[in-house]
């Protein structure tokens, strides 16, 4: 999507959505319980064609929270995928997909599942007082609830501001929290396509030093290995602790260190971190 049009996943720039965000996701929710069931998927070499009615769906947050809706209403009560079970996963609590309550009829769900999204907070947006909450439907309506750690679990329902408003839906249901895990293979240093020097468990205090060096160089900084780099790569907002990286950044970037920071987010913050490129063009770089 950047590549082509400019525009972001949620919506035409960063912080801002697209006013048809609940068709395009009710959509991509749609498509992904009709794929196992047409598309030849041709994943191994002991398997071709479509996998059937016999799988297990994990849904992502928000944005795929009916699947397990839209699996109940328009597939099993057909008498298909009567095996299948979702799992929904919670990655971000923060953002829930709260929308006016008057929108529930454009999800095309029968009004058996409109308690499910039903939700009531003190916002104003996108307007105030009643709305639907995808996530809410999302947890209520999914076979099992998970999240990306066992201490994430425990956080979100620990308070109401930890769970965001979520965290009694949350005690009802129950929660797990699995950690997350990597592709080894993908990401290993030994192979990895995007490093200039390749390196394993005896060669890596060889090869950072130089892999250092070939970063300074890419962002502009001095090339120097001696000098502390800390990298900084997420959201810039509250919630991944942006406030506290360019408060700590003040302190200390005017010694002998440099900084590198990857992400987008709250102007606010973006506008700071740029600031210091201005005031310390030769210490910090925000990307």
């Amino acid at each position: 999507v950047w590549g082509k049009t400019g525009s972001k996943i949620y919506g035409p720039k960063a912080g801002q959505d697209y006013l048809d965000n609940e068709l395009r996701f009710s959509l991509l929710c749609q498509a992904a319980l009709e794929a196992p069931r047409v598309l030849n998927l041709n994943c191994s070499k002991y398997f071709s064609g479509p996998y059937g009615e016999d799988v297990f769906f994990i849904a992502n947050d928000w944005h795929t929270a009916l699947i397990p809706c839209y699996l109940k209403s328009m597939y099993q009560s057909r008498g298909i995928y009567l095996n299948a079970k979702v799992a929904f996963c919670i990655h971000n609590i923060a953002y829930q997909g709260r929308f006016a309550f008057s929108d529930f009829p454009l999800l095309n769900l029968p009004d058996e599942f409109r308690g499910s999204f039903d939700f009531i907070d003190g916002y104003e947006k996108p307007v105030k007082g009643r709305k639907i909450n995808w996530m809410k439907a999302g947890i209520l309506e999914s076979d099992r609830v998970v999240t990306v750690s066992p201490y994430y679990a425990q956080e979100l329902v620990s308070a109401v501001d930890k769970g965001v408003e979520l965290d009694n839906v949350l005690r009802k249901t129950s929660i797990t929290g699995i950690v997350n895990g990597m592709d080894t293979q993908e990401w290993n240093p030994a192979t990895d396509k995007y490093t200039d020097v390749k390196y394993d468990i005896t060669t890596v205090m060889d090869a950072k030093p130089l892999l250092k060096e070939a970063l300074q160089a890419a962002v502009g900084l001095p090339v120097d290995r001696k000098i502390p780099l800390i990298g900084f790569i997420g959201r810039l907002e509250e919630q991944k602790g942006s406030d506290i990286l360019v408060a700590a950044i003040h302190k200390f970037i005017g010694l002998d260190v440099q900084i590198v920071v990857l992400g987008t987010g709250k102007k606010k913050f973006e506008q700071e971190i740029e600031q210091l490129e201005v005031l310390y063009p030769d210490k910090a770089k925000g990307v």
